[in-house]
């Protein structure tokens, strides 16, 4: 699929195009003055409903220069998006986390979180460790997330995984349709490239 801005939409963010490698890559970064975290700060793409299926797509981020302390590169996807952004289901990652020398911090890789009801913080205190895992990866080097969708369960595959490194059984918003966007949080200069879109999942 295109990574074409014009079939983008911005949505508390900045979007642009750049070629790099002679690739078209979408480079995304979230409205400074956004201060809550896990919000609709994305790319959504126009006209386009997706309810089962699989998102794959290649994410590179590293550190805006004025990026907090607490900034991890968070980059990622969010899909079943309702038309006014009011609610979506989100996967993400959190690159520096990934070879990070304290171990708590290594467990919270992977993030799953759906708005508006159960951002991270809420799904960390309500259930612990359930909606997090580990995955090997860093900051400022291409990473494939390919994340299958089917009713209220989704699969995060990452780097051609064999097996998921993130499964979630009961997607918060339940099955409805909606766009799909790319995401990113504080403090990430987060760039897209090869995105593809099908609509018949294959779970594990």
């Amino acid at each position: 699929m295109s990574m074409s801005v014009s079939h983008f939409i911005a949505h508390q963010a900045s979007i642009r195009n750049l070629t790099i490698e002679d690739e078209l890559v979408l480079n995304v970064v979230k409205d400074p003055s956004i201060l809550e975290v896990d919000e609709p700060t994305y790319a959504k793409l126009k006209d386009f409903e997706f309810k089962n299926g699989t998102i794959e797509v290649d994410v590179y981020s590293k550190l805006l220069p004025d990026a907090p302390e607490y900034a991890r590169g968070f980059i990622g996807i969010a899909f079943r998006i309702h038309e006014e952004d009011s609610r979506y289901e989100s996967i993400y990652i959190r690159p520096s986390n990934g070879r990070c020398e304290d171990q708590i911090r290594r467990n919270h890789s992977v993030q799953y979180y759906a708005y508006p009801d159960h951002k991270f913080n809420t799904l960390r205190s309500t259930s612990p460790e359930k909606y997090e895992s580990y995955a090997d990866m860093g900051l400022e080097e291409w990473i494939k997330m390919k994340i299958v969708v089917k009713d209220i369960k989704a699969e995060l595959y990452l780097n051609d995984s064999m097996y998921p490194v993130l499964i979630v059984n009961d997607l918060k918003n339940g099955i409805c349709t909606g766009s799909i966007a790319l995401w990113s949080e504080i403090g990430t200069d987060a760039y897209f490239k090869n995105l593809r879109i099908t609509h018949k999942p294959k779970l594990l």
